[in-house]
């Protein structure tokens, strides 16, 4: 009981500190910043060496995971930005919170190249994530019911499985560039079935931060082009304008 009570009183200190600060980044000197794994690799890092050359006497406490997670967190008071993947079944965003969208990318199928998807069994994103819920979803949606026997929350595991002939599956671009060590030993094809696709934003609680969200979603925009979005359109251009920055 008074673990719960201390930590509300330090949320309240952390959010008057930040409406204290001045509206840039030169005021603000920790932030609790949340990231879904799927950036942790390269881009998380030089979101944070880009920020760290503004913030000059900022401390920095990063929290990766489940996108579902991180924004109850957010909610909670536990993190102050976060950067994850949109519900799809949200209809607006809540008052609580402002959100800066910043990339939206299609779906894709990915098999064991020339193979013959409806030959091979579903290798399925866990639904225990958001993304595998939504994807789950919209199988469902269309009646759609392919056979699968493996249900994996490692988007490398899941490829590797795929080079290996054992199934294809149904992932993101974003998702595919996290585990690009078996980009060469797959193929990328458009989804055999009507579209589907999802938003990632950064969201913050409302009017504690000032302007700080927004320019870290503007920072982070020109990363995710150069590092992710670019390196796809290269191999697979058929992903345009569905993979873009927002």
């Amino acid at each position: 009981m008074f673990r719960r009570h201390a930590q509300t009183i330090l949320n309240a200190a952390s959010e008057a500190r930040a409406e204290l600060a001045v509206a840039d980044l030169s005021g603000l000197t920790t932030l609790r910043l949340g990231v879904i794994e799927d950036f942790d690799s390269d881009v998380t890092p030089r979101l944070l060496s880009a920020l760290a050359k503004d913030l000059k006497g900022c401390r920095f406490l990063l929290e990766t995971g489940a996108s579902h997670r991180l924004m109850d967190q957010l909610e909670a008071r536990a993190l102050d930005i976060v950067i994850a993947a949109d519900s799809s079944s949200d209809p607006a965003p809540e008052d609580w919170r402002e959100v800066h969208p910043i990339l939206a990318e299609p779906f894709v199928a990915v098999a064991p190249p020339g193979a013959k998807i409806d030959e091979l069994p579903l290798i399925l994103y866990t639904a225990r994530h958001l993304m595998g819920r939504q994807i789950a979803a919209h199988l469902a949606r269309h009646g759609l019911r392919p056979a699968h026997r493996f249900e994996l929350d490692s988007y490398a595991a899941i490829l590797a499985m795929v080079a290996g002939g054992e199934g294809w599956t149904i992932l993101t671009p974003l998702a595919i560039h996290q585990a690009r060590a078996f980009r060469e030993k797959v193929e990328v094809r458009p989804l055999p079935f009507p579209a589907l696709a999802r938003t990632l934003s950064l969201s913050a609680r409302a009017g504690i931060l000032h302007g700080i969200p927004a320019q870290i979603a503007q920072r982070l925009k020109p990363l995710i082009a150069e590092v992710v979005i670019a390196p796809a359109l290269q191999t697979t251009p058929w992903l345009a304008p569905a993979l873009r920055v927002l």
